[in-house]
């Protein structure tokens, strides 16, 4: 599937992964691959994203606060089970970062070698051939990969677009707008 990304495309995912080791993420979800769109702002994905209001900062950010509210080390039934005895994991957290630093606690997650996909990230991908495919392009671009990450509402992206005001038919109606005033033209498109 990936040969029929354009480079603009294939750059998304490639910075969907620096993304995840730099924000300390142990996998690649759906709000890496928003972000990744984002920040390519010079192909259609990314001018829809802008026209929108959303920007690669405040998508970086909802993703930096999603990771504080969960530690992925402890499932939730974990955390309540040690809150019962008087535990409060962020407490230890902050604690130990006042001691040790930042991130002490992350040390080694996803820093090096390959950062797999989420489930979601990997159907969303999937949904973007199909988009491709019923607009009847032979390539995947941002524009691709944008309708495929809200046709589950469900996903990290689809609801950080949704709480900014942004739904599945809103960003349709929006990068359909932009293949149709020409972006899908040789060179704009990505």
């Amino acid at each position: 599937m990936f040969e029929r990304f354009t480079a603009q495309a294939r750059s998304v995912v490639v910075r969907a992964q620096e993304d995840a080791r730099e924000l300390g993420q142990p996998s690649i979800g759906t709000a890496l691959i928003l972000l990744g769109v984002a920040q390519a702002t010079d192909t259609i994905g990314g001018r829809v994203l802008h026209a929108l209001g959303i920007g690669e900062d405040e998508i970086r950010d909802d993703i930096r606060r999603a990771s504080e509210r969960r530690d992925p080390a402890f499932s939730e039934q974990d955390q309540d089970a040690l809150r019962s005895v008087g535990i409060d994991l962020d407490e230890v957290r902050r604690s130990v970062e006042e001691t040790f630093g930042p991130g002490a606690l992350d040390h080694g997650r996803g820093s090096l070698g390959h950062i797999p996909f989420t489930r979601g990230a990997k159907k969303s991908l999937e949904l973007s051939l199909r988009e491709a495919i019923a607009l009847g392009h032979r390539h995947i671009g941002t524009e691709h990969l944008l309708l495929g990450l809200v046709q589950d509402e469900r996903s990290s992206a689809a609801r950080m677009l949704a709480a900014r005001g942004v739904d599945a038919d809103r960003l349709c109606e929006a990068v359909m707008r932009e293949i149709a005033s020409g972006g899908d033209q040789p060179g704009r498109t990505a």
